[in-house]
């Protein structure tokens, strides 16, 4: 808006014209200004210039770009695609990052990044709400890939604690503790090569001494895809205590 007020100048001085650019975005238009003598007559530019920028607006609206997101631990595609309003569901994210999930999308693992197309990022915009609620869980999300667990039996049981939280597996640092001191003594790269397992070619590896059919069957979303792996055994095997027992707590001797 123009400054009210006179301009006092020497009045030997011409009229004196100058431009102003109005910018809306990329695009920029240069308008006159003619130097008013009375306060009055100010305003009279005002309306062009309100003219130029409606007009020029929706020419110059940037296009949304995809975003790209990092999963972090106990992600699935099926959440991502909700919390970011993905058009088609997990099946669309899935497609468009089919390359980097792999065969298998239901194994996508921590520090994976994802691309979700733009379409998603504009309905993000258009819906406040839904975009409070992720930059919430983004918020959480950033704490929880700062939280360090210990290279030890105490830091995998709490960092699977917390992955089963997210995924509902009920289970106890005592219970888990207690079946992993029976099963492998605290170590990660135990296998049992002798009983009948074994002799079916499917022995018992790991923490919680889980056979491969077990682990794949089991398998917590996020975790590693491998029975060695110290939290993707405890939540594998915690997660099928729990379809069969009821919680890895109930578990008191071979199972």
């Amino acid at each position: 808006m123009p400054a009210k007020g006179k301009h006092r100048r020497p009045k030997s001085n011409p009229l004196a014209r100058r431009f102003v650019a109005a910018g809306t975005g990329g695009a920029a238009l240069a308008l006159p200004m003619i130097g008013a003598t009375a306060a009055e007559a100010a305003p009279s530019t005002a309306p062009a210039v309100a003219q130029a920028v409606t007009a020029a607006s929706p020419a110059a609206a940037p296009a949304k770009a995809p975003a790209t997101y990092s999963v972090v631990a106990g992600d699935t595609l099926s959440g991502i695609a909700q919390e970011h309003g993905v058009s088609g569901g997990w099946q669309k994210l899935y497609e468009d990052n089919r390359k980097a999930v792999g065969a298998d999308p239901s194994l996508i693992r921590p520090g994976l990044k994802l691309t979700i197309g733009g379409k998603a990022a504009a309905e993000r915009a258009s819906a406040p709400e839904r975009a409070d609620r992720s930059a919430a869980r983004t918020a959480t999300q950033a704490v929880a890939k700062t939280t360090t667990y210990a290279n030890n039996l105490d830091g995998w049981i709490r960092e699977a604690l917390d992955i089963m939280k997210q995924h509902n597996i009920p289970g106890s640092y005592e219970g888990i503790h207690r079946n992993i001191m029976r099963e492998s003594s605290g170590n990660p790269m135990a296998i049992n090569n002798w009983d009948s397992n074994a002799a079916a070619g499917t022995p018992s590896k790991g923490l919680l001494q889980v056979i491969a059919p077990t682990f794949q069957a089991y398998h917590v979303p996020g975790t590693a895809n491998d029975a060695y792996d110290p939290v993707a055994n405890i939540t594998a095997a915690c997660n099928y205590a729990a379809d069969r027992y009821g919680s890895i707590d109930n578990v008191n001797g071979p199972y």
